[in-house]
């Protein structure tokens, strides 16, 4: 019996430790260069500003759709907005997932928070490759007040 419970434990944190390691396993520096495409729309550091899309300091911890500049200059989608609105704040975890495939990512969330209506992303930009997202969120991470990005 004690074999096979250590056998269960260990098929699920091969499960799960994906997910975990993906928002903490990044190389900030690498994920600095990275970002340079994201900056098209978001600004991250001292002198951050609104751009297309929400400063991203902080972001890890946040509300979703909540940085109070953006919600001034009317820079998130309905959907966003509804999102954090249902409770849902980033993690490194969900930013890693999101950042693959945001529409997708916005869909999905909508049907586990039980949000009516049809779920539409502002952001099509998405970072396929896996150690991008890491790298980047590792970098991101740096200009959040919660450092250790978690569920």
């Amino acid at each position: 019996m004690k074999s096979f419970l250590r056998a269960v434990a260990v098929a699920a944190a091969v499960l799960i430790a994906p997910s975990v390691a993906a928002a903490q396993e990044g190389d900030a520096a690498k994920g600095e260069k990275i970002f340079k495409r994201c900056a098209t729309c978001h600004m991250v550091g001292d002198k951050a500003k609104t751009k297309v899309g929400p400063i991203l300091n902080n972001v890890i911890g946040r509300a979703a759709g909540s940085e109070e500049d953006a919600l001034k200059r009317k820079r998130y989608g309905k959907s966003m907005i509804a999102v954090g609105e249902a409770g849902f704040k980033w993690t490194g975890d969900e930013i890693y997932t999101y950042l693959e495939d945001p529409r997708g990512w916005l869909r999905a969330k909508y049907k586990e928070l039980k949000i009516d209506g049809r779920a539409a992303s502002k952001m099509a930009f998405r970072l396929r490759k896996e150690q991008d997202r890491r790298d980047v969120i590792a970098y991101v991470a740096q200009f959040s007040k919660e450092a250790a990005p978690t569920n």
